[in-house]
């Protein structure tokens, strides 16, 4: 499987360009013979636009997912949809609670929706997401391609009990839409390695690329292997970064060291 992460730029309140871009990364990615495109998090109105959350969320339905399931059926190729900040309240059959929240929706080729992620761990320094959101309590788990495919979302990265959960859940894929900041260019790096290591998985991790108000993004989205090898990177600008994903080497790994069956629950 071609996976491709569309590091676009993304502009603070800025929904319909912001969209425009993320289109046209899953355009280019298709021609280019991806079969799953990620979005970085927060796509469409940017991460830091803290103001802009309450007027441009959405449903599950909504005008941006729309646009990248229009895309995703148009192109024949799955897109997972970064996330967007959905109006949990004008949303059928989800959460009992009303509020907002950071959501990843996972498309496939004919553009039907095959999963949707809530983001568990929601930002508390320095920022105002903890207090604009409401965290989410599901697994975003589908099969896709040969691939049990799990997301996580940006700050979830720092919580490793929720990737043994996936684990569990079969993943061999995660996906890791992202907003992720300077200066802590380090942690960007060592932790998503660290979760393929430790699980023995693939690990994709798709940020943005842009200037905020307060805030920069790091870029650098990168695709790790089962055995935390890089396998594609970027820099900070703007780029479509793939990858060849082989979904049996991951069962490769882990029948070669078998470290997850030694684990004492």
């Amino acid at each position: 499987m071609r996976l491709a992460l569309a590091q676009h730029h993304v502009e603070a309140g800025a929904v319909s360009a912001n969209v425009d871009r993320a289109v046209a990364a899953i355009e280019t990615a298709a021609a280019d013979g991806a079969d799953l495109v990620v979005l970085p998090e927060l796509f469409n109105v940017g991460y830091f636009a803290f103001d802009c959350y309450q007027r441009d969320a959405e449903p599950l339905d909504g005008p941006s997912l729309s646009r990248v399931r229009e895309a995703a059926r148009d192109n024949e190729v799955g897109v997972l949809a970064g996330s967007v900040v959905e109006d949990l309240s004008t949303t059928d059959g989800g959460p009992a609670e009303e509020g907002l929240a950071n959501t990843a929706v996972l498309f496939d080729r004919a553009g039907e929706r095959l999963a949707v992620y809530r983001k568990h761990h929601l930002f508390g320094y320095e920022s105002a997401e903890s207090r604009l959101l409401v965290p989410g309590e599901t697994l975003g788990v589908a099969e896709f391609e040969g691939f049990t495919v799990g997301t996580t979302t940006c700050y979830d990265l720092r919580f490793p009990e929720l990737y043994r959960e996936l684990v569990e859940a079969g993943v061999t894929l995660v996906c890791v839409p992202s907003a992720w900041p300077y200066p802590r260019v380090e942690h960007w790096e060592l932790l998503p390695q660290a979760r393929a290591v430790e699980n023995q998985t693939y690990v994709a991790t798709a940020n943005g690329s842009g200037t905020f108000e307060d805030a920069e993004l790091v870029g650098r989205s990168t695709v790790y292997d089962p055995w935390g090898t890089v396998l594609a990177s970027s820099s900070d600008e703007p780029a479509l970064v793939t990858a060849d994903l082989d979904p049996e080497r991951v069962e490769r790994v882990r029948e070669e060291f078998p470290a997850l069956r030694d684990r004492r629950l």
